[in-house]
C-alpha cells in the first residue's frame, strides 16, 4: 500500500468511528440524560435517530436495484 491509500483508509477509519460514537451516543446514552442539559443541543431530535437510517437504506436499495438493472441491460445489449 501506498501512502495515497493509507491516508485514504486512516479518513475513512475516523469518519466511520466518529458516526459510530456519535449515533452510539445518540441513541443509547442520551434517552438517560435530562432534557435540560446542555448537551442535548449537539444532537438531533431521538425521531431522527431512526428516519435517516431508514431512509439511507431505502437510498441503498434504490441505487443498488439501478445498479443491478444497468447490468443487466448492458448485458443484454452485449449478447444481442
Amino acid at each position: 500500500m501506498d501512502l495515497a491509500d493509507k491516508a485514504v483508509w486512516l479518513l475513512l477509519s475516523v469518519i466511520s468511528l466518529s458516526v459510530f460514537t456519535y449515533y452510539t451516543f445518540w441513541v443509547i446514552i442520551l434517552p438517560f440524560v435530562d432534557t435540560d442539559h446542555f448537551v442535548h443541543k449537539y444532537f438531533l431530535p431521538q425521531e431522527y435517530a431512526i428516519l435517516i437510517p431508514v431512509f439511507a437504506l431505502a437510498a441503498l436499495l434504490c441505487f443498488l436495484c439501478m445498479f443491478v438493472g444497468y447490468v443487466m441491460l448492458k448485458s443484454k445489449k452485449k449478447k444481442a
